[in-house]
């Protein structure tokens, strides 16, 4: 058996002296684990940093066989986050979110598409962290999770037709208008402006957002399994936090 897939290194763990087994979110494949041969040696250790993406090739014996990666360097995302600690923290909350939530086997080409687009400004401090909490909410729906940001739960009011949606409900994932809010407004979320489309980021609205998406990511798609949010996202958010 054997198939080839652009992939994004996810992880990797020491397997025997000298191999790892290495965790690919790959895009026809999914989340996918398998041996690399001398992936603790120096020059594949390198290419097996998170967020790197490779061109990968596996051979196993069956479909349900570990089997073994060959993989090729295509674009180093890692060395881009080696521009400053945010770059380095969310790199590393990216990866370890799509380690935790992603099912193994199970196709997402979109998401892979987009997680890719966003490791290509991992080296920009000023885009990413906007681009990131962005990703979260399409990692969300990816996996069923969506949130509905364009309509208010409460009155059915849409976001194109003006509705002021400023509160999201921390049950439904549903934005919740203004008039509707105000009377629970200490029981539900704030919705960020820049996320419906209304006016640019700042670093109030930043932090508020990616507190918002922490919310849903924790609650709908980690504890069920027991899994909590990374640590380093919960760096990185402090850090976007010490800049206010």
């Amino acid at each position: 058996m054997q198939w080839t897939d652009d992939a994004l290194v996810l992880g990797s763990a020491a397997h025997g002296e000298n191999h790892t087994i290495t965790t690919l979110f790959c895009r026809e494949h999914g989340a996918m684990r398998a041996v690399v041969h001398g992936g603790q040696g120096r020059t594949k250790g390198a290419m097996l940093q998170p967020g790197n993406r490779v061109q990968a090739v596996w051979r196993g014996r069956t479909d349900d066989d570990l089997g073994a990666f060959e993989l090729e360097l295509d674009q180093a995302h890692s060395a881009g986050a080696m521009s400053g600690r945010l770059s380095l923290l969310g790199l590393g909350a990216m990866t370890e979110l799509l380690m935790r939530a992603l099912p193994h086997g199970s196709a997402y080409p979109a998401l892979f598409a987009a997680t890719d687009a966003v490791l290509s400004h991992i080296h920009d401090a000023d885009i990413f962290p906007v681009l990131m909490v962005r990703w979260e909410i399409g990692l969300l729906s990816a996996l069923g999770f969506g949130l509905t940001l364009d309509k208010c739960a409460a009155t059915g009011a849409l976001l194109e037709d003006g509705a002021d949606l400023v509160f999201v409900s921390p049950k439904s994932g549903a934005a919740v208008s203004m008039d509707a809010g105000m009377p629970y407004q200490a029981k539900l979320l704030p919705l960020p402006p820049f996320l419906i489309g209304r006016g640019e980021a700042d670093l109030p609205d930043l932090v508020a957002a990616y507190k918002m998406t922490g919310h849903f990511l924790q609650n709908w798609l980690l504890a069920p399994d027991g899994g909590h949010l990374p640590e380093a996202r919960e760096q990185m958010i402090r850090r976007l936090g010490n800049r206010l």
